[in-house]
């Protein structure tokens, strides 16, 4: 057996498979297509059930016994759905290989069971080769039934009659220096046994594989995306690093009240905060002394607010970053199949906005609070409709078409201002005003909304509505899309 042939069976071994299975006088009762590339043959012979796989995967081909039938689809595929009517109930006449002509008669790789059902044959072929491999049903002349794969570049399909070795087939490495054997599989049992651990092994390995690059590769966009924000987010803060000076400058127009000119843009003073240097002080023309003072002062409260939502968000961020890392360490020194894909899973969850599964349109987590965004006029119908009770809250750009959002009250629990910041948000960002950075929504209590008649769907009119100045904030609507406030 060569090398290129360690995945797969050769055609001794096939021999050596039917021999053991032994498939003429077999009822078949059942037939199941648990995935993509392989189908399984339930069968009955003298008084007992077994069950035989026959998987056209392009690396691992193969026919065997299995003793542990994997978990079926509740809609049966198409093949499964078509061998049920053909073949179910049939009785097994013949199971062989295909032998090649001339001195030496060496098996094709090509399966041929016929099945007696009702007084008529049908032949069920199953082609071993690889990325050519395939299962085909053909009436006992040979015009093909369906194909398990359907190639029309090959004649593959119904209608067509079906040739199971091609004339311009060509042998694969190895068949044609002949060097074929019957492998050594460790453990006790029968060749079909054998072959049932081995190959199970060797997917689970595969799959192993698979989900450790997957899992790797979202925990590493995760983490990606995370440090991106942290970059933000620290350019960010230095902003905030003169918040003080707000205040400082609101101390100074305070002590010069008399010198403030109401209307004048500009106000020179001496500024005691830095060894009385002239310093001018920039001025809102419209409003009173008292009134700018006021400016600044709120403008420093702002600040310093902002600055503490950033640490906030900084800290948060950092102890993500450091649960990825860890998991990530933790996975590469022991890649646990279901730890690997609950990893991939959690990490494609925080990178997205969280898919709503029995709701339309987007849903994000304010704790405790959830927020669904309906993007479409269907969406935003549907949302009213089927999602949303009375004491939920609505949000909407004011002059703007865009998203309703709709936050999810909690029982006995007051909307918090974060929450509300959370949503308005939201709602500039999925609306025409996102462009413009700014803008006002208003929002009520979904019980406040009456439809409104004659209009397109889903359009509503509000209220007792409040509103809600709204300045977008990149950082914010980021940690919603990627579900920071959900941290794993």
């Amino acid at each position: 057996m060569t090398e290129s042939g360690a995945t797969s069976l050769n055609w001794k071994e096939i021999d050596l498979v039917l021999t053991e299975l032994s498939l003429p006088g077999s009822l078949v009762q059942e037939i199941h297509q648990p995935s993509h590339d392989r189908f399984i043959l339930s069968l009955f012979r003298a008084g007992a059930a077994f069950s035989v796989l026959i998987s056209l995967s392009s690396r691992l081909p193969r026919i065997h016994v299995i003793s542990q039938k994997p978990a079926n689809p509740p809609r049966p595929p198409r093949f499964a759905s078509f061998l049920r009517a053909h073949v179910k109930g049939g009785r097994i006449e013949s199971a062989e290989q295909l032998r090649s002509e001339g001195a030496v008669a060496e098996g094709q790789r090509v399966v041929r069971i016929a099945v007696l059902r009702g007084g008529e044959e049908k032949i069920l072929w199953v082609r071993l080769w690889g990325s050519a491999a395939n299962a085909v049903l053909t009436d006992a002349g040979g015009t093909i039934l369906d194909a398990f794969y359907r190639r029309p570049n090959k004649g593959e399909v119904s209608g067509k009659r079906f040739t199971p070795i091609p004339a311009s087939r060509t042998p694969a490495r190895g068949e044609a220096r002949g060097r074929f054997a019957i492998r050594e599989l460790p453990g006790e049992g029968t060749f079909n046994e054998k072959l049932e651990r081995h190959f199970h092994a060797l997917e689970t390995r595969v799959d192993v594989q698979k989900l450790s690059a997957q899992a790797d590769l979202q925990l590493e966009i995760s983490e990606n995306k995370l440090m991106a924000n942290l970059e933000k987010l620290r350019a960010r803060l230095e902003e905030y690093g003169n918040l003080e000076r707000f205040r400082e400058l609101g101390d100074l127009i305070t002590s010069n009240l008399h010198a403030v000119v109401r209307g004048e843009r500009w106000l020179k003073a001496e500024d005691f905060f830095h060894d009385n240097a002239q310093v001018d002080i920039e001025l809102s023309p419209g409003l009173s002394p008292a009134q700018n003072a006021g400016m600044y002062y709120e403008r420093h409260r702002k600040a310093r607010l902002g600055r503490s939502r950033v640490e906030e968000e900084i800290q948060r961020l950092e102890q993500m970053l450091q649960r990825i890392k860890a998991k990530r360490a933790a996975l590469a020194s022991n890649p646990d199949p279901a730890s690997l894909a609950r990893a991939a899973a959690s990490a494609e969850k925080a990178r997205k906005p969280l898919a709503s599964a029995d709701a339309p349109g987007l849903a994000f987590s304010s704790p405790p609070f959830r927020i669904f965004v309906g993007r479409t006029a269907s969406e935003n119908d549907e949302l009213l409709r089927k999602k949303v009770r009375g004491n939920d809250w609505w949000f909407h750009a004011r002059d703007w078409p865009g998203a309703y959002v709709f936050v999810k009250a909690p029982a006995g629990k007051s909307l918090p201002l974060e929450t509300m910041l959370d949503a308005g948000n939201l709602a500039v960002h999925y609306s025409r005003g996102k462009s413009a950075g700014t803008a006002d929504v208003y929002y009520t209590r979904v019980k406040y909304l009456r439809r409104a008649k004659g209009a397109r769907k889903g359009t509503v009119l509000p209220t007792q509505e409040k509103n809600l100045r709204i300045s977008l904030d990149p950082a914010r609507i980021e940690r919603l899309k990627t579900g920071t406030a959900d941290s794993p």
